[in-house]
């Protein structure tokens, strides 16, 4: 039974009057993203993805990664070291 003219008019204007206008924007943005969300996920239920099995990493691609990361702190240490202090002082003024 869908709403007519005057129907509609009706809902709106109580609507509005409930929620005030500031409001009835935000709920209808997301009652819209709460639709879309059910449909996705209705068509995931209906057609489900087929899932791929990522092999586990071997043991040779983790030693390359502890390789790569131990070369990065390396780098990043001796960037630090060539780096001299700065030490930051306030300058006192003295106002004649």
């Amino acid at each position: 039974m869908p709403f007519h003219g005057p129907e509609l008019i009706i809902v709106v204007v109580i609507a509005l009057l409930i929620f005030g206008p500031k409001r009835l924007p935000e709920m209808g943005s997301s009652i819209g993203k709460s639709i879309k969300e059910f449909k996705k996920g209705m068509n995931e239920l209906t057609n489900p993805k087929e899932e791929k099995e990522d092999p586990a990493p071997s043991a040779s691609s983790l030693e390359a990664i502890e390789r790569e990361i131990a070369a990065k702190k390396a780098a990043a240490s001796a960037h630090e070291a060539s780096q001299p202090e700065v030490e930051v002082g306030s300058k006192e003024k003295s106002v004649d």
